[in-house]
């Protein structure tokens, strides 16, 4: 039995993309702040979900992952998908330094812990949640933006890094477009929104494929493609 460690498992895409690997007969470790959903989570799937509560923000991450694949009974899939987003205009501090601290320290530190374990044991599958908006620099959201970059920049390095050095290590970019979950302001329209569960069965699909960078879906690939085409001085001039 193939096992997975998903790392924000208690909403949204993480734990649709949960749903969807028990589906296919995964075992499953789920980690999250909110202990009543990964209880939840667990019930529904009896002997075949482990639970613990995890802050990637927190210095202790990594040693309570290290205790969720020791209850999982290993790890072959390292799934994150953990991350806040917020627009900030008014580019208040504090919103742009705890979306620095969670979608760059807190990824930097669950995405090294899982490398090293797939070093030691020598292979297995390291896939993260980023975003399209890492492809420009949007005004309305600069940290978010920034963050996805570095996410995209940083996973791109590990591969390279994987590919030299230690070729049983796959990574996988998963750059979803708007999703209808809870990171999302619920009172603004957002064009091309796709629902969760629609978005985790193209998630697994590129797992299972082992797809190194999967844009969802074929609507934000376009998008990205076009984006990309942009010069800079007329990018600055868009009002987003």
């Amino acid at each position: 039995m193939k096992r997975a460690i998903i790392i924000g498992a208690t909403s949204g895409i993480g734990r649709e993309v949960a749903k969807k690997l028990l589906e296919e007969g995964w075992q499953i470790g789920a980690a999250g702040r909110r202990e009543q959903e990964l209880i939840t989570l667990q019930a529904a799937s009896p002997g075949r979900v482990s639970i613990q509560m995890l802050d990637i923000t927190r210095e202790d991450a990594p040693e309570r992952l290290q205790r969720l694949i020791t209850l999982t009974g290993g790890m072959d899939l390292f799934f994150l998908s953990s991350g806040i987003g917020r627009t900030n205009p008014e580019l208040l501090p504090d919103t742009e330094l705890s979306t620095v601290e969670t979608n760059a320290l807190g990824f930097t530190r669950m995405v090294t812990a899982a490398f090293h374990y797939f070093r030691e044991h020598r292979g297995g599958h390291l896939a993260v949640i980023s975003s399209v908006a890492g492809t420009k620099g949007l005004g309305p959201a600069p940290s978010y933006s920034a963050t996805k970059r570095f996410q995209a920049t940083y996973l791109e390095a590990l591969a390279q890094l994987a590919h030299s050095r230690y070729p049983h290590i796959h990574l996988t970019d998963i750059r979803p477009g708007f999703v209808a979950t809870a990171i999302l302001d619920g009172t603004k329209h957002y064009p091309m929104l796709m629902k969760p569960e629609r978005v985790a069965a193209l998630i697994v699909r590129a797992l299972n494929r082992r797809r190194r960078v999967a844009v969802i879906d074929r609507r934000y690939a376009w998008l990205v493609f076009v984006w990309r085409l942009i010069p800079p001085w007329l990018w600055v001039r868009i009002k987003l």
